[in-house]
């Protein structure tokens, strides 16, 4: 099996790039059973070594171990959410309580725990390099919270906790998946009123891809937001808006209403049985913001001025609104609409006139640009390289060195694609024991049409993205465990959110935002609007988005999280923060992903927040040398990129800022001081 399973043979292609061509889904049950055998051998070798513990044969031994498990893993998971489809969704609920076990046996080993434990009590005598001791302090940090220490019959539970997990997140992010392909809304001629042409030109797009005659409006956010932003039929915007918003909460096989609080019942119960009295403090006690307290405040800080600036907002939309003869009461399907008007009439911008000027393949290329200016690199498209899908662009990219790494972009939406905007990695930067470079993926969920069109808000997620995937492509560590993104969660963002800067610099949209049909740049006159209105409507997305994160802090804080009915809790919760029935949250608990398809950002939605005080804190030092690409303020931003998780995140942001950051960017940025 070994010679006709692609995935167990070497790849041996440029770069060593995976041999998609080749790949088919009944390959990766042998491939995963192979890689986790050799996986449990080698840890067994670990800690059966009769020598005495030392760092090279315990933790650089552990470094070394599972490398065919993680190649395998890293292609399944990237196909799975990338290319989709019933054979790898079929395989993902199939492997993933196998893979939870399977890692619970390597956290949960008494004898490999041991000799960590070993060498972490005698870490100060060792002589270890900085990276070194962190990746000590780190590995057995990562023991102790999977549960190492405990007794046996709490393992035993820790395991089967971990198991029931995996299956719950895997089903919670198929079923919203499934009723994001049930859906679409079909439309005629009639119904286009108001409609762009860019986004008719979607909706024929996906018209087609549905095998529907006419046009269509299916729930991926790049056309459910447009088509509420523009549609002047507020019939078909409530229709549209109501399915958007009630993913997840069909009775039947894919609801996902039961599986909370089962999931939240099972994450309290293992920060429990850790010595936390409940998955939130658990979660933020190995985070920078290190308590719920510290995460809560900084929310808080924003709640209240966000909440009377979008009353503002609010006034404004409907003073407008009864003008033109609106009656009713503002609805959340009706805020996209009329804040478009607003900004029309207060900023002189028109989204359509803009979106004209924000063609994809030029806002990828002031991506790589800007990259470029900042870093030295250079992408240079490999049309040779296998990708997975007639939609993946290859680049090899390079800097005066010679080669950085691989970077993949899928920027279209389709229908087994997962939504929203992503980066990850098929391999991951390393130097232990020679030079392995990383392939990098960015995924975005964009309508295709010819041109694709982008909003300038598509645009800041392209650039967003790609801060992620620079921070995979600059990493230089020694250890694999340490690699690019592999840092605290409410530091992780950083990379992503700071990059986001470049995109709206007026030297950025001269050169980039092109007409689609003319190749005229945004004029300076549309660039100082644009830039005039970057704090219009952000009461409006700081109460959509800050909504998300205290409900994500207070399901995880919870005491009996297994007894909540998730529809009461929901509306019991908006109402007592105060949320404006006009606008909606952003990710509904039924659909938010971030939190239950997986616990990457369980009790740590916040992180974006978090993350933003130190992106526009740090930005600003560029902006202090009065050049947005100051070569020795670059030189300081990409050593913070290529340190992975070699630091403590605030050494690494004191190192690069010059002193701890600061709220006051942030609040200026969003525009609430004034509401402060």
């Amino acid at each position: 099996m070994t010679t006709t399973n692609p995935l167990l043979a070497p790849w041996t292609g440029p770069f060593g790039m995976p041999p998609f061509d080749r790949i088919r889904p009944e390959h990766f049950p042998p491939a995963f059973a192979a890689a986790m055998e050799e996986h449990l051998a080698e840890v067994a070798a670990i800690g059966t070594d009769p020598a005495a513990p030392t760092f090279a044969n315990t933790i650089e031994a552990l470094q070394r171990s599972g490398r065919a498990l993680e190649r395998v893993g890293n292609l399944f998971g990237n196909l799975a959410a990338s290319l989709g489809g019933e054979a790898l969704e079929e395989l993902d609920r199939e492997l993933s309580p196998q893979l939870a076990q399977h890692s619970m046996k390597v956290a949960l080993d008494p004898a490999l725990f041991a000799r960590v434990s070993a060498l972490h009590a005698q870490r100060d005598t060792l002589g270890l390099e900085e990276d070194q001791l962190r990746l000590l302090d780190r590995t057995h940090l990562g023991f102790i919270r999977s549960g190492a220490a405990l007794a046996p019959a709490e393992k035993a539970r820790m395991s089967e906790i971990s198991e029931r997990l995996a299956v719950l997140h895997t089903a919670f992010g198929q079923n919203v998946l499934h009723d994001e392909k049930a859906w679409h809304l079909p439309l005629t001629e009639a119904d286009l009123d108001g409609l762009p042409d860019f986004l008719r030109a979607g909706a024929a797009q996906a018209a087609v891809e549905r095998g529907i005659p006419g046009y269509a409006i299916t729930l991926s956010r790049s056309l459910i937001e447009p088509f509420l932003t523009f549609s002047a039929r507020r019939d078909l915007r409530r229709v549209a808006y109501e399915a958007w918003i009630a993913r997840g909460t069909h009775p039947g096989a894919h609801d996902n209403r039961p599986l909370i609080p089962e999931i939240l019942a099972l994450r309290n119960e293992r920060a429990r049985l850790l010595g936390y009295p409940d998955f939130a403090t658990f979660r933020l006690a190995d985070s920078m913001a290190g308590s719920v307290e510290a995460a809560q405040g900084l929310l808080a800080e924003v709640w209240e001025p966000a909440k009377r600036r979008a009353a503002a907002e609010r006034e404004r939309l409907l003073e407008l609104a009864r003008a033109e003869g609106f009656d009713d009461a503002l609805a959340p399907w009706d805020w996209r609409y009329y804040s478009e008007k607003v900004r029309r009439a207060d900023y002189a911008l028109d989204e359509a006139e803009l979106k004209s000027f924000f063609e994809f393949e030029n806002i990828q290329r002031a991506a790589f640009d800007t990259a470029g200016r900042l870093f030295g690199l250079e992408f240079l498209r490999r049309e040779d390289l296998p990708t997975y899908h007639p939609d993946v662009q290859a680049y090899e990219v390079r800097d005066e060195k010679g080669t950085v790494g691989v970077f993949l972009a899928d920027p279209y939406a389709r229908a087994d694609k997962r939504s929203g905007a992503w980066m990850s990695s098929y391999r991951d930067q390393e130097n232990m024991d020679g030079l392995v470079t990383p392939i990098i993926v960015n995924n975005n969920n964009f309508a295709k049409a010819k041109p694709t069109l982008l909003s300038f808000d598509d645009a800041e997620t392209l650039f967003h993205e790609f801060g992620h995937a620079l921070h995979g492509l600059l990493s230089q560590v020694r250890y694999p465990a340490q690699s690019g993104t592999s840092v605290r969660r409410d530091f992780v963002e950083l990379p992503s959110q700071i990059y986001e800067h470049w995109v709206a610099l007026p030297e950025t949209l001269r050169q980039y935002a092109l007409h689609s049909e003319t190749g005229a740049p945004l004029p300076d006159a549309l660039i100082e609007r644009l830039r005039a209105a970057q704090t219009f409507n952000q009461g409006f997305a700081t109460v959509e988005y800050a909504a998300s994160a205290l409900i994500d802090m207070a399901l995880h804080s919870h005491p009996a999280p297994g007894s909540i009915d998730i529809d009461v809790f929901e509306r019991e919760f908006l109402a007592s923060i105060g949320m404006p029935v006009e606008i909606g949250i952003r990710h509904r608990p039924a659909h938010f992903q971030h939190l239950f398809a997986g616990g990457g950002y369980a009790a740590g939605y916040y992180s974006y927040l978090w993350s933003e005080v130190l992106d526009a804190d740090g930005f600003e030092a560029f902006e202090e040398t009065g050049d947005p690409f100051d070569t020795a303020t670059a030189a300081r931003l990409r050593r913070l990129l290529s340190a992975g998780d070699t630091r403590d995140p605030m050494q690494l942001y004191i190192a690069f800022r010059g002193r701890e950051p600061s709220t006051k960017a942030l609040l200026r940025n969003r525009g609430l001081q004034a509401a402060a």
